[in-house]
């Protein structure tokens, strides 16, 4: 139920988004609009944003979203999640919390969920080989694909172990479904526990991830029942909340970004149909326009290693407060995500020259893509905006007591450290052979994408919120960055 876009999807939980040359005076228009917006008071904001929003859900995924323009599906045509704890279409928000109360754990249904007779559940081990090549194949061969049969995530076994093990891992969180008869490895559903602010509320959540099935079996309504047991499961644990991610309009979004693209090979991109040549451009002329320095240029930046972890995860949860929905990352939570892995992720942290002290830090993932049915080209390796925190003036900014007034000078204070950072993580990108660089537009991911020429992708990313009940989180007060 996690969302990304390398220009992929399948019609379960993806966003797409195929660029273009010409997308960068729309990437630069949004992010004026956006400026704009900054400055106008506090309840016309909040109308443009509520009416820009319904505008995205609009543009989504045709399956369960309002394509062309059509509303959303009604409550009683989602015939699953009509019947979940979960914020309907119409619904206005007024009072936050749990839709439904905890369970009593002795009230908790004990045994799993019954599937049709031809399969059976199976717990997988990603710390086996054989059990998360099985895996691998799965996701590989049917988990996301874009509407042209062009491109398809290439998970890597590694990947999978770094996503599916982080602190607080539990098997019975990694389900998969076999078919009775040969044991062949046919759908899976994830869970990761994290601690999730949303808003001024914190709780112990579940993020989902990897609902995948077998193309040959989504007729089989396999999806709910897997949804329900997993639900069970965390049930079990304590857990009554959880967060995923879909490229299609469910009930309800409580947030929705778009994905930005930024070229790193453009001629690649254009053979294997990833991006075209706008109209009067050449293909000299769009290398010539993305070519970066051959060299990072921020004093002190290095690779992040286990001794920055302390300071890193101190920067970080300052640098989230600021948002609406975000992780709070304990010391082990860093070490897991943030800390390069090869061919998996890259982070990397600013120490000042004279202080030693650990000022900024960035990171960014791996997720390749299968380029289907291409004479030239096998793979696109694309590169992820991961997790991100700069040095803010925080003495200047506790002056201010207005928020919205706060809010835009802490952007402007960090729009030019921000920009230099992300153009040396492009720069990193390039010399680790990348493709690509994709981000949404969370965080403050608005305060470089169009000075470092992302374009805008057509595919958004919705957010949803499991029995938790919140008022709707604008896309640049979304610090959660889910696999």
């Amino acid at each position: 139920m996690s969302g990304k876009d390398t220009n992929t999807t399948n019609n379960n939980n993806k966003g797409k988004g195929k660029s273009t040359d010409s997308d960068k005076n729309v990437a630069l228009s949004a992010a004026r609009f956006e400026q704009e917006l900054a400055n106008a008071p506090a309840d016309v904001q909040e109308k443009l944003r509520a009416l820009l929003q319904q505008m995205a859900l609009s543009a989504g995924d045709s399956s369960g979203s309002s394509s062309a323009g059509k509303a959303p599906k009604s409550m009683d045509e989602h015939k699953f999640w009509k019947t979940q704890p979960v914020v309907k279409h119409d619904e206005v928000v007024e009072d936050e919390g749990a839709i439904e109360q905890d369970i009593p754990h002795d009230q908790i249904r004990a045994t799993p969920y019954p599937l049709p007779k031809e399969f059976e559940w199976s717990l997988i081990d990603v710390q086996d080989e054989k059990e998360v090549k099985e895996l691998y194949e799965l996701l590989t061969h049917n988990y996301v694909e874009d509407d042209d049969a062009m491109f398809r995530f290439d998970y890597s076994a590694e990947f999978l172990k770094w996503a599916l093990l982080p602190p607080g891992w539990k098997k019975s969180w990694h389900i998969g479904v076999r078919v009775a008869s040969n044991k062949k490895l046919v759908a899976f559903i994830s869970g990761i526990p994290q601690d999730i602010r949303v808003h001024n509320s914190v709780k112990r959540m579940v993020e989902i991830n990897f609902l995948c099935v077998h193309k040959k079996l989504r007729s089989k309504r396999l999806a709910p029942v897997m949804i329900k047991e997993v639900t069970r499961r965390t049930h079990l644990e304590g857990i009554f909340q959880a967060v995923y991610t879909a490229g299609v309009v469910l009930p309800k979004p409580m947030a929705t970004c778009r994905y930005f693209h930024r070229s790193l090979n453009p001629k690649k991109l254009v053979e294997t149909g990833f991006s075209h040549l706008g109209k009067g451009m050449t293909m000299a002329r769009l290398i010539k326009m993305y070519k970066l320095n051959s060299a990072t240029s921020t004093p002190g930046l290095r690779a992040m290693e286990d001794k920055d972890v302390p300071e890193v995860a101190v920067l970080m949860n300052k640098y989230m407060s600021t948002m609406e929905l975000a992780p709070i990352f304990q010391e082990e939570d860093v070490r897991h995500w943030l800390i390069s892995r090869p061919g998996v992720v890259w982070g990397y942290v600013v120490e000042d020259p004279e202080s030693h002290k650990i000022t900024d830090f960035f990171s960014f993932y791996a997720l390749p893509s299968t380029v289907i049915n291409n004479s030239l080209h096998s793979t696109l390796n694309a590169a992820y905006c991961f997790y991100y925190a700069v040095q803010t003036p925080d003495e200047e900014l506790e002056k201010i007591t207005d928020a919205e007034k706060k809010n835009k000078a802490r952007k402007e204070a960090i729009r030019e450290r921000l920009c230099r950072l992300m153009n040396d993580a492009l720069i990193l990108a390039v010399q680790n052979n990348f493709d690509v660089f994709n981000a949404l537009n969370l965080l403050d991911n608005d305060l470089f994408t169009e000075n470092l020429s992302f374009g805008p992708g057509d595919g958004y990313l919705h957010f949803y919120l499991y029995n938790w009940r919140c008022r709707d989180v604008n896309s640049d007060k979304v610090g959660l960055v889910m696999l």
